[in-house]
């Protein structure tokens, strides 16, 4: 029970702020949850999901919690949760790595399925950390010999200039982020040995032209900031018993001058393509800060209220009242036949306007005439 609702019933609050209509009440080992609609059976459902985790070894805490919740939500299958949370790729220094939702479920299965895998998503998503995490299950099962990461040299919209140091020094802050998660999951103490011995490299993606890769777990970071050519050359260094993962947010480029991503291109082109899957993770598989979530859901939305302005533009209620008034003026200085008249609208042709006063004027010169 106490595994199962956390410390001071931390997993209760959480259910009763979510879900108001549902009455939750503990005695001793017995919860009793009740209240009419959905919100009581979906309750149900996520302390059913906490209790078969917690039955398993793991740990029940708030950000798992409100995983439980939104696959609740979702409409997920029956009982999923032992599945995915309690996958394990890879334990490292007391504790595990693992998918936390469904897409990431896909995800980290695709990964063991296919040769090439895309892993397309907005930051947070995990989608580098479990690449990097079934890399070095890989590494450590001997399925691979090196581990090989890679991602462009290119700056997030901020021009560096020259920096000092050796080229190991000037590329280092941008394989920083690939560091970082090796770091979490192998002994720090080991990476400089295996990174002198090439069992695991890290290196940016103009070093990769000209190369095959045997035998190698490859990981192409950020290939938002690809271009298309340098995403095929990169895909084209796949040699035998090798695998690649590449990854990138398509809403963060920081190519200049508008060239096209190389990761956005790929989709058309090879997707179908057998033995290469494509996994899309959204911002309901955010595992980061709660508030990264929403962040990301926020701008997705003004990022679509921009297109549909762009698509749809709307004319001020002047510009509606004088566009008649331009059409009009275009229609007599053309001199053809406006909408719903029948002759000219000057020129003294049966059924245009002012003929009548055209035909009076004729004869009036006719009878002073004669």
């Amino acid at each position: 029970m106490v595994a199962s609702l956390g410390a001071h019933d931390e997993v209760l609050r959480i259910l009763e702020s979510v879900y108001p209509a549902a009455t939750l009440h503990v005695r001793g080992n017995e919860l009793s949850i009740g209240g009419a609609g959905p919100h009581a059976d979906k309750a149900l459902r996520v302390v059913q999901e906490a209790r078969t985790l917690a039955a398993k070894g793991t740990r029940v805490n708030p950000q798992l919690v409100e995983q439980l919740v939104r696959m609740v939500n979702d409409g997920q299958p029956a009982a999923p949760a032992g599945e995915i949370f309690g996958l394990n790729i890879l334990s490292s220094r007391g504790r595990s790595i693992r998918p936390k939702t469904v897409n990431q479920k896909t995800y980290v299965d695709a990964i063991d399925d296919h040769t090439v895998i895309f892993g397309i998503g907005p930051a947070g998503t995990g989608k580098t950390y479990l690449a990097m995490a079934k890399a070095v299950q890989a590494l450590q099962a001997k399925e691979v010999s090196r581990i090989i990461l890679t991602r462009p040299a290119v700056e997030a919209g901020e021009k560096l200039g020259f920096l000092p140091g050796t080229l190991t020094d000037k590329i280092d802050p941008y394989l920083r982020p690939l560091y970082d998660a090796l770091h979490d999951m192998i002994d720090p103490e080991s990476i400089p040995r295996l990174i002198a011995a090439g069992t695991i490299e890290v290196a940016p993606l103009a070093y990769m032209r000209g190369r095959t890769l045997n035998d190698a777990f490859i990981i192409l970071d950020e290939a938002q900031n690809t271009t298309p050519e340098q995403m095929k050359m990169f895909l084209t260094r796949l040699g035998f018993g090798s695998k690649i993962v590449v990854t990138g947010d398509v809403t963060q480029v920081d190519l200049p001058g508008g060239t096209s991503s190389g990761l956005r291109v790929v989709t058309d082109i090879l997707r179908g393509v057998d033995d290469i899957a494509f996994c899309e993770l959204s911002a309901s598989d955010v595992v980061r800060h709660r508030l990264v979530s929403d962040i990301v859901t926020a701008y997705e939305t003004w990022t679509n209220e921009q297109d549909d302005a762009a698509r749809h533009p709307r004319r001020s209620p002047s510009a509606r009242r004088r566009a008649p008034r331009r059409a009009a003026t275009a229609v007599r200085a053309s001199g053809e036949t406006a909408p719903g008249q029948t002759g000219g609208p000057a020129t003294g042709d049966p059924g245009g306007p002012g003929s009548e006063g055209t035909g009076e004027r004729d004869a009036a010169i006719e009878r002073k005439g004669a």
